[in-house]
């Protein structure tokens, strides 16, 4: 019969009464816990860059993206989607804008050229061809490596991620924020600050902004603001700090560009040429005058907007419906 005495056994019978130990086993589990642990903190590290930083895009497949903020099951995460059909509107088709028109596109001719240029801010009456003027630029310049990116002002905190993103890209980015303007404390506010001109690193060499606004300032201005102002003995006047503030993000974009209402004669100049476009000839153009006019007074404005509009509406007409 095989012994029971732990002496019989030798050394073999005491190693394995140490490595059935509680001590031991104990010991092995930890390392295996310990294991796991480190597997799942180097996954939860890759799924959290996964979702923080934005994928790149296919730069190849469109000249336009929007910079878009989904919330899901990890949180908000955000990312460039493609614009697959982009505004077809060129330089020749915005009339009577010529001095705005040549000074944005010569800041964006030396942008896509690698020479030096500034951040802009199109101010203005409403429906003048702000907008439209940036599409258009686009347009123009697509072929020689110009991108656009449209951010809302809602996701202007992203801008450092957007800058990030495209950085070390051939082409040359446009972010384009349309109709800003900005509430006291918003975050975008300081986020658009800081990226235009207030951050420790030096702007991207292949970004710039360009923004449109119904707000020279692009904040609202108040009565009170202007009682701030200290009137001195030597009889100058420093404005407030609230109006500094204000001044201070608009005086950062490099380039001011004002747009005006347009008199009748220009408006319906632009009428004529949208008509034009849709196919109408000289008689049908002359004979819309005072439908125009009229449509624009019902509107209680003569922008290239509402030129715009009336020349779809009338030209979609029935030949026997136009008159």
């Amino acid at each position: 019969m095989p012994t029971t005495d732990p002496e019989a056994r030798g050394d073999g019978g005491a190693t394995a009464r140490v490595a059935g130990s509680p001590a031991t086993a104990g010991a092995a589990d930890s390392r295996a816990l310990a294991g796991v642990l480190s597997r799942a903190e180097s996954l939860l590290g890759r799924l959290e860059q996964l979702l923080v930083n934005a994928p790149a895009p296919d730069w190849t497949s469109a000249i336009a993206w929007r910079w878009r903020r989904r919330a899901t099951a990890f949180g908000m995460q955000a990312a460039l989607q493609p614009v697959r059909h982009v505004s077809p509107i060129r330089l020749g088709d915005l009339k009577h804008i010529d001095e705005q028109k040549a000074a944005i596109e010569r800041n964006t001719r030396q942008f896509v050229q690698r020479r030096p240029a500034n951040n802009v801010l199109l101010t203005g009456s409403r429906g003048t061809g702000k907008s439209s003027l940036i599409k258009a630029l686009l347009n123009e310049y697509a072929s020689q490596g110009l991108r656009l990116i449209e951010v809302d002002k809602d996701d202007l905190v992203d801008l450092p991620e957007i800058v990030e993103l495209v950085a070390g890209r051939p082409e040359r980015f446009i972010v384009f924020c349309d109709d800003l303007s900005f509430e006291e404390g918003e975050p975008g506010y300081k986020a658009l600050k800081v990226a235009l001109d207030g951050s420790v690193a030096a702007q991207s060499e292949n970004v710039l902004i360009y923004a449109t606004s119904n707000r020279r300032h692009l904040m609202p201005e108040y009565m009170r603001e202007n009682l701030e102002a200290k009137h001195q003995s030597d009889g100058e006047i420093h404005p407030g700090e609230t109006v500094e503030e204000k001044i201070s993000l608009s005086e950062r974009f490099g380039l001011w560009v004002s747009f005006y209402p347009f008199r009748q004669d220009d408006y319906l100049a632009i009428v004529a040429h949208w008509l034009a476009s849709f196919g109408c000839d000289e008689g049908e153009i002359e004979a819309a005058r005072a439908d125009a006019l009229r449509f624009a007074l019902e509107r209680g404005s003569r922008s290239g907007r509402v030129a715009w509009q009336f020349a779809k509406d009338r030209a979609g007409r029935e030949p026997g419906e136009r008159s």
